[in-house]
């Protein structure tokens, strides 16, 4: 009796252990509803990026290609997008305005595009500017190659950190093996540019031989969540592991992130592809999913609208529609809540200009949050 009783408390024991040491399996509860879910935009069918101009009034991307301006309760289609290469997970993804945009007019945009030659496509950057309800002055920023027929992982999420640099995701495009680890190839990166494009010297690679210069982290899956800390100014993104292991991270120059080579996931099928969940020289995730939530959008709560998430993290989950709001402590996730619970595929979750959260929701369009009174 004895023996299966120090057997049992063994096992407890190595469990409290395991769970304390995995982030991932932190409990989750369902937040109380002191709010209710309004919509705002009706009748869209992948509402991928959404932003807001000066005056209110807001910008969406709709992954087929279109891009809609949103006004008085007014859906308008802007003319001139660039050609969208629709295909899997790629089409017209992110979209956000420069942080002096009541001065230049930039907004800037990610997209699959064929450019390049070879069969397929592959993840690209550009910025224009809106004259009435056409984009005008388009320019090219970057373009990630080499172009595949895959459909996997093409990012992407854009934002600008306080200094006025940009960054933007772009997946692994299906070839783990191959491109997240090798810095004279594109894809599985995170990359910084100016706002004009060109590549910053102090870029990590930068007179590396071969080595693409607009990256600043290596080692990623495919972010589909990025988003500046506001006391910080550190650039935090999420990104989809494959059966487990989605991983939020905080972006550090030059830094790898260890894909494929660590992770907290296991094959679609079930089998490992490594056995290792760290590794010296390469960064671990400051939380991670076990089983995946499917995370895409993502943003830190501001603005004072809900006091009692004020500086957690919001992260959308694409498997379970729902928002997941990690409760936070500084850098370390120490609780998750369950809000807009049944809300369906969420494709982007933001805090818009007046604090209010917006969810982007596919095949249904986009909600917000309003606090009860």
């Amino acid at each position: 009796m004895k023996t299966v009783l120090y057997s049992l408390l063994i096992c407890l024991v190595l469990t409290s252990c395991k769970q304390q040491k995995n982030e991932g399996e932190l409990a989750i509860v369902t937040a109380s509803r002191s709010y209710s879910v309004e919509p705002v935009v009706d009748n869209l069918s992948n509402p991928w990026g959404m932003t807001w101009l000066p005056d209110g009034s807001m910008l969406i991307t709709e992954k087929s290609g279109e891009l809609i301006h949103f006004k008085d309760g007014n859906k308008t289609e802007i003319g001139n997008v660039p050609d969208i290469y629709n295909r899997g997970q790629g089409g017209f993804l992110d979209i956000v305005l420069h942080p002096d945009y009541e001065n230049n007019g930039w907004i800037y945009f990610t997209h699959a595009s064929q450019e390049g030659g070879g069969e397929g496509g592959n993840t690209k950057l550009i910025r224009a500017q809106l004259e009435g309800t056409s984009l005008k002055n388009i320019e090219s920023l970057y373009k990630a190659m080499p172009n595949t027929t895959k459909g996997q992982h093409f990012g992407s999420r854009i934002t600008f950190d306080n200094d006025g640099y940009l960054y933007f995701s772009v997946g692994d495009r299906g070839n783990r093996d191959v491109n997240p680890q090798d810095i004279t190839r594109d894809n599985g990166k995170i990359y910084r540019l100016n706002a004009d494009g060109s590549i910053p010297n102090d870029n990590p690679f930068v007179g590396e031989p071969d080595a693409k210069e607009a990256i600043y982290s290596y080692g990623h899956r495919n972010p589909q969540g990025m988003a500046k800390h506001p006391k910080t100014g550190d650039i935090w993104i999420h990104e989809h592991g494959p059966k487990g292991g989605d991983e939020v991270n905080i972006i550090k120059k030059g830094a790898n992130f260890g894909w494929p080579l660590i992770s907290h996931g296991v094959n679609y099928s079930g089998t490992t592809f490594t056995d290792k969940t760290t590794m010296e020289g390469m960064e671990d995730p400051i939380h991670y999913w076990v089983p995946s939530i499917a995370p895409c959008g993502m943003d830190f709560v501001t603005g004072g609208v809900y006091p009692n998430w004020e500086g957690d993290l919001l992260v959308g989950s694409l498997k379970f529609n729902y928002v997941e709001l990690l409760k936070l402590d500084g850098s370390k996730v120490i609780g998750r809540e369950k809000i807009a619970e049944d809300v369906g595929r969420v494709r982007n979750v933001k805090v818009g200009p007046k604090g209010y959260i917006y969810i982007a929701v596919e095949g249904q369009g986009i909600v917000k949050l309003v606090p009860k009174n």
